[in-house]
């Protein structure tokens, strides 16, 4: 018999669709179908079988998101799909706004903290669902746990025919985004999340830009206190360093040299993060207006 469970998902979670238009910083309000989004905690209920689970998210307004996991974790053929109230898939790197108004943003949860199966969002999949990233044919896994919640910014993409100046005119990795969460909690794979920007990491990863974007989820006990790069060391003392590090090196136990970093080898501010994801989600509506050829990724 399929097991039922409650989940508990967080009140700055969001659980909403919008039109694939970019973004400016000084928008001050979501706006999805005429309606202003506000959202509140939610008991969400998820049913399993061996194949297939799946738990809804409500907001305040429709429409509904239902995260799906078809497959068993760990195994190739394992996917967590989001699909809207009428049971149609969406994409969450498509299809989840990126901003919410006051500086805030949707993070969308690919690898939980204190876990290692290397989770992402499947960039060339319909609906880019997130899978476990594979190679050879085998399931990858990073050599020991990271300990931040880890995922994407929605709507971004860093272009790889782009070469930052800024960065030794390294070339985008072709992905959306990443984001370091820092906030206590360990959240879930597929959790989408209210955060605000706080540093950047310019990581050069054999040759390409990788961003990391630091920040923090809003119903953290401490989001309250850090606003910037400046407060992450004060209330987060030696995590930047921690998070520049591990990224550095987690390529090194399997015989590969280690990442490097840009930007004088330290973290960026707010400000620059926040240019950093504007000029990602500038790229990313370029591309799925088609200004800029996809290749192999899905823009549906």
């Amino acid at each position: 018999m399929a097991a039922t469970r409650a989940i508990a998902i967080a009140s700055n979670s969001t659980c909403s669709l919008i039109s694939k238009k970019p973004f400016t910083i000084n928008q001050k309000n979501f706006v999805v179908g005429g309606y202003h989004h506000a959202l509140s905690l939610k008991t969400l209920k998820l049913s399993h079988s061996s194949s297939r689970r799946s738990y809804t998210c409500r907001a305040i307004y429709n429409p509904e998101l239902i995260v799906k996991e078809e497959g068993q974790p760990e195994t190739l053929d394992y996917r967590v799909f989001f699909v809207d109230k009428s049971g149609k898939k969406i994409s969450p790197w498509h299809d989840i706004p990126l901003q919410l108004g006051d500086g805030t943003f949707n993070f969308i949860v690919e690898i939980p903290k204190e876990s290692s199966a290397k989770m992402e969002v499947a960039t060339d999949e319909a609906f880019t669902p997130i899978k476990q990233d594979t190679k050879k044919g085998k399931l990858r896994y990073y050599p020991y746990n990271i300990n931040w919640n880890y995922g994407l910014l929605p709507q971004t993409w860093e272009d790889p025919s782009f070469g930052n100046s800024e960065v030794e005119g390294a070339f985008g990795d072709n992905d959306p985004v990443d984001v370091v969460e820092i906030g206590d909690s360990r959240r879930k794979i597929g959790e989408v999340l209210r955060v605000k920007p706080l540093a950047a990491l310019a990581m050069i990863d054999e040759g390409e830009l990788d961003w990391k974007i630091v920040a923090i989820s809003l119903d953290d006990p401490r989001a309250s206190l850090v606003n910037d790069v400046n407060d992450v060391e004060k209330h987060f003392p030696g995590t930047l360093t921690a998070i520049r590090d591990w990224f550095r090196d987690y390529k090194i136990p399997d015989g590969k040299p280690a990442n490097r970093f840009g930007l004088g080898n330290q973290a960026a501010n707010k400000d620059y993060a926040l240019k950093v994801i504007t000029e990602t989600n500038e790229s990313w509506s370029k591309l799925v207006k088609r200004s800029i050829p996809a290749g192999e990724l899905s823009l549906v």
